[in-house]
């Protein structure tokens, strides 16, 4: 708890998704680095501008997935973006590297001075789109110790979208966090089966009973739904609703972030 309480200033915080551009060697690059940078810069200051309590960066459009090893040139830009976004404001901002390259996410994080990871497979493994994802908890947080980054949270997907756990069938998404807590997540992870889709308010009543650190909803938060969500959790990762038309591919909506915020500060208070 400590961690998440020394990164968001407020309570029942909302992280705004940035999906940056197809990056440099993935096969939608559309060959404008700077173009890739501004339009981060530009959604950042949107974001900003509209209320938002923090920021996460990813590399969606980066598609199909590289598993773990996603290359320099990709995460070398990410850490050029995250360096900007964070001149901006004081606003946190995290960061998760498709797919699964937390190691690389951590060192883009130590560099750019961003305040947090998302990580995946922390505990357990799956089968993801890219293939088998294994555990990767004690690897990583000695690799956050070497590089002197206690400072950096890492907030763990369990039971992550888009991804099979039949391997793990006989262990329920509360054994699995509390397995995550155990091997030291700075913070639960929890969506819906694949981006955009809403995750399930009974599991996360189960986790939190459980566990004491902070959950995270990653997937699935609207407008229409948010009250019945901040009860709940201790923080709401969007991104697909603030696009137009609710898809994550499109762009930012101004207004949406706005009425979205508004609605949400008043809930808190």
């Amino acid at each position: 708890m400590k961690k998440f309480e020394s990164v968001f200033k407020v309570a029942k915080p909302v992280v705004g998704m940035i999906h940056i551009g197809a990056l440099p060697g993935t096969p939608q690059y559309a060959g404008s680095v700077n173009r890739i940078i501004d339009t981060a810069v530009k959604e950042a200051a949107l974001y900003i501008r509209a209320g938002i309590d923090a920021l996460a960066i990813e590399n969606m459009h980066d598609v199909p997935y590289l598993k773990k090893e996603v290359g320099h040139e990709v995460s070398s830009l990410m850490g050029v973006i995250g360096y900007e976004i964070k001149k901006l404001n004081k606003v946190p901002c995290g960061i998760q590297i498709l797919s699964s390259a937390n190691k690389a996410a951590l060192a883009v994080a130590k560099s750019a001075g961003l305040d947090f990871i998302r990580a995946e497979g922390f505990v357990f493994g799956h089968v993801a789109d890219e293939g088998y994802v294994d555990a990767c908890a004690g690897d990583l947080l000695r690799y956050r110790k070497n590089m002197d980054a206690d400072h950096i949270a890492i907030f763990t997907d369990i039971k992550k979208k888009h991804s099979s756990h039949a391997i793990t069938a006989d262990v329920d998404i509360v054994e699995t966090a509390k397995a995550a807590e155990f091997f030291l997540s700075d913070g639960l992870v929890v969506t819906g089966s694949a981006t955009g889709v809403v995750a399930d308010l009974e599991e996360i009543k189960a986790i939190k009973n459980k566990c004491k650190i902070p959950v995270l909803v990653g997937s699935g938060i609207t407008f229409e739904n948010i009250e019945k969500y901040i009860p709940v959790c201790d923080a709401m990762i969007v991104g697909s609703y603030f696009k137009k038309g609710g898809y994550w591919a499109n762009e930012l909506e101004y207004e949406r972030i706005v009425v979205f915020m508004e609605k949400v500060n008043h809930l808190r208070n």
